[in-house]
């Protein structure tokens, strides 16, 4: 088959999807710890930033739920959702800008652990959603000295690193995708075939005449221009390949 659905919740598997969920999660920690009315007295600020934070989960699961039927669409949510962390991370930039903190630099410690710290493989049984928070949570563990850290400059630090981790991970992810459209084509390209292979078998199980050029069955076709326009033919199945032709009596 040229399309094959499959299950539609497989970003469970998928650790930018885990890092975006911890992402959200610690936003939405910081947003209650530290963004208070002072700095946001219409709470614009604070609904933007955990807003733009769901969205960057959402886009991802949306994304590639979609797999299946359309690598194009996945590409484009996926590019939201990147979009989407990125201008969390930039409310975070604007945080320490605004407090003026030092933001870390490379080499710096506190930021070496977080960059080396590596999520586990998730290993899921059949209550998928249980176990799926369960793993989320334990990997957020990881990084909570930093983005539970009772020091706004540490909390906004850390999650722009984190920010930029889960970017780079969406990058990829966009090649690879990209990689794959260029291999499999889209979903219109691929319903186009899984047309015509369904034409290919009915022609062969009502005995269709063989193409008199290489062989092949035939199938039914429609003359769209010209003076016998909307005249049926027998035209050969590999078409544009081979142009061979019957005429129908």
């Amino acid at each position: 088959m040229a399309v094959d659905i499959k299950f539609s919740q497989s970003y469970f598997w998928l650790n930018s999807w885990i890092l975006a969920n911890i992402v959200q999660l610690g936003t939405q920690s910081f947003c209650d710890r530290f963004v208070d009315y002072k700095i946001d007295p219409c709470r614009r600020l604070y609904d933007q930033m955990v807003l733009a934070a769901r969205c960057g989960v959402a886009n991802i699961a949306e994304g590639t739920s979609r797999h299946s039927t359309s690598i194009e669409t996945e590409m484009r949510l996926v590019d939201v959702a990147r979009a989407s962390i990125d201008e969390v991370q930039g409310d975070f930039f604007n945080f320490l800008l605004r407090r003026r903190s030092p933001i870390w630099t490379v080499g710096q410690p506190d930021r070496e652990a977080i960059w080396k710290i590596e999520l586990d493989p998730p290993e899921y049984s059949n209550s998928l959603l249980h176990d799926a928070a369960l793993h989320i949570l334990h990997q957020k563990r990881k990084y909570d000295p930093w983005i539970e850290n009772a020091s706004p400059d540490i909390t906004a630090n850390a999650m722009l690193i984190l920010c930029v981790r889960l970017n780079r991970m969406l990058e990829k992810q966009l090649r690879s995708l990209l990689e794959q459209f260029r291999h499999k084509g889209g979903f219109t390209e691929n319903m186009t075939v899984e047309r015509l292979e369904a034409r290919r078998r009915d022609s062969v199980e009502s005995g269709a005449p063989a193409c008199p050029v290489c062989g092949k069955p035939m199938l039914k076709r429609m003359q769209k221009k010209g003076k016998g326009q909307g005249r049926q033919f027998w035209g050969c199945c590999d078409y544009p390949k081979c142009n061979g032709i019957r005429k129908i009596d």
